[in-house]
């Protein structure tokens, strides 16, 4: 694996962090103690966990459309991690024609396809298939993405914020049963985080330096560079004045080991044992390393 197909997949494990399901279950813990520095145990819920969610859907467009085609694999079409993986091609098979030659709109019949071709509908057609296909629209359409721009459109409307936010409202049923199965969601995020280290630090083959170098990067580096950008934000005035906690959650995001979604990411462009044995070792190491930055942000916000 020569290093310049490395570099993607290292910015990838590098840059990407944990900022959903460990930061939850940070603040949950946090919070539930009643001599947290942030006051009301409720009110610190759930201004942290809101300030959280907001968070993992800006996330996950970012991981399922910058984060994916950055992996994408070289043009010899592998990263060469194994001889005889089955990794995907980016090149088309010789048989195939190449993407762009591969028209917009085809039909069995050659005059019908220049005669829409010509008309208003296939030119709209064609234009909307031609930006479909340009911003990658397809892998936006994600679970996560979907609820949180649905919740924001519902809680902007006062009509239906009150008809299914609201404690009296007739459709607040949903919103009851939307608590009860989150109240599981942190016990499930840890089976989750579980199973996506089973494998253990696996037959990696980036080699020990590359291994510690991404480690260290990732909890050494990173944190005092996100403390520099949200120092200087706060500075300039781009943050809400006197929320504590909303500075302590941009902070506490630069602490985070790489995402585990990330790690999924690079199994979908076939270097998952090398993102397994990353993911493995820096959550590892990242129970001491979260824990030094967590009190250090303490003191410099109280």
């Amino acid at each position: 694996m020569s290093f310049y197909n490395l570099i993607p997949f290292i910015l990838d494990l590098l840059f990407t962090g944990n900022i959903g399901n460990v930061p939850l279950v940070l603040i949950a813990a946090l919070c539930r103690d009643k001599s947290n520095p942030f006051g009301d145990s409720e009110k610190c819920s759930r201004d942290g966990t809101a300030y959280i969610s907001f968070g993992q859907w800006v996330g996950a467009i970012i991981l399922y459309t910058y984060v994916f085609n950055m992996l994408a694999p070289p043009p010899e079409g592998t990263f060469d991690i194994e001889e005889d993986a089955n990794l995907p091609i980016k090149s088309p098979p010789k048989d195939c024609a190449a993407p762009e030659q591969v028209p917009l709109l085809t039909s069995s019949n050659p005059e019908t396809a220049v005669n829409t071709s010509s008309s208003k509908t296939g030119r709209l057609r064609a234009l909307l298939e031609f930006v479909y296909n340009k911003l990658k629209i397809k892998q936006l359409i994600q679970p996560p993405i979907i609820a949180s721009v649905l919740a924001m459109i519902l809680g902007a409307i006062p009509f239906t914020k009150h008809l299914i936010f609201s404690t009296d409202g007739p459709l607040f049923f949903f919103t009851d049963s939307f608590i009860i199965l989150g109240e599981a969601m942190i016990p499930c995020i840890l089976l989750a985080l579980g199973g996506n280290l089973v494998d253990g630090p696996g037959n990696s083959k980036l080699g020990l330096r590359t291994t510690a170098a991404i480690i260290f990067g990732r909890l050494v580096l990173v944190p005092p560079a996100g403390l520099g950008i949200v120092t200087l934000a706060d500075r300039l005035g781009f943050l809400p004045a006197g929320d504590k906690m909303f500075r302590f959650i941009l902070l506490l995001q630069h602490t985070m080991p790489t995402s585990v979604l990330a790690g999924a990411v690079a199994n979908l462009r076939g270097c998952g044992r090398e993102a397994a044995a990353v993911l493995f070792w820096v959550h590892i190491f990242a129970i001491i390393s979260m824990a030094g930055w967590i009190i250090l942000y303490l003191n410099i916000l109280f």
